[in-house]
């Protein structure tokens, strides 16, 4: 394990985004809740600033970005990529419906701050850039840092597993605990998966392309609830 960065680098978004939120709000003089509609830009942003600290901490070790999460072209097969991106869609799904119903008794639940509508050229802009962005970030910092960083095989799986869930808590930053542990139920079982899988396989290009395809969904919902008047009030009413 890399002791001197690793401890900084895991938690890292996991305390850069209540920064971003908390401070945001207290310029703009509006409350927390006021501004959650916008965490994808937030996320965005964010991506990439990742990704960045990613290529300079790859530099460090004199890896590319490529050797860091692992990525070797021509070993991940369709069937592979086909069969990660229904897992990460189906566990996904079933981690947020099931966390749904543990904090708040609904199923199917769905925190309606994630797909509130906002202005639409940025809804279209997004569509592309927030599951392109979340992938290299979130899977290159947990899996290709995390979980290649540490030496013991169930700390490798957990302790990146763990910052994976946590930072969810925080996108968008809300000072609601129900919420915050409602994220957080949301995603572990998919995070552990993927830093198992991961961990196994060592081939990162399934679990991003996987990744992508499920933000891809998020972010078509926020273009639409954006576009069509009355669909999120359709939304938070199913």
């Amino acid at each position: 394990m890399e002791k001197k960065s690793l401890p900084v680098l895991l938690p890292l978004r996991s305390v850069v985004f209540p920064l971003i939120f908390i401070t945001g709000a207290a310029i703009a003089g509006k409350e927390l809740s006021d501004i959650s509609s916008w965490w994808s830009y937030t996320a965005t942003i964010v991506n990439i600033l990742t990704v960045l600290l990613l290529i300079a901490a790859a530099k460090r070790r004199g890896q590319t970005y490529a050797q860091l999460i692992n990525y070797r072209k021509g070993t991940a097969s369709v069937r592979s990529i086909v069969l990660i991106s229904l897992l990460i869609l189906s566990v996904g799904m079933t981690g947020m419906f099931l966390a749904g119903f543990i904090c708040y008794g609904v199923i199917p639940y769905g925190a309606p701050m994630m797909i509130e509508p906002v202005p639409k050229a940025l809804a279209l802009i997004n569509i592309p850039l927030l599951p392109i962005t979340t992938a290299f970030a979130e899977d290159g910092l947990y899996l290709g840092y995390g979980v290649n960083s540490i030496k013991n095989k169930t700390a490798a799986i957990l302790i990146p597993a763990f910052f994976f869930a946590l930072q969810h808590c925080f996108i968008p930053t809300l000072p609601d605990a129900r919420y915050m542990i409602y994220r957080f139920i949301s995603f572990l079982p998919l995070t552990v998966i993927l830093c198992w899988y991961y961990h196994k396989k060592r081939d990162p290009l399934p679990i991003m392309i996987g990744h992508a395809v499920i933000d891809a969904a998020t972010v078509m919902q926020i273009a639409a609830t954006s576009f069509i008047p009355g669909f999120y009030d359709k939304m938070c009413n199913m």
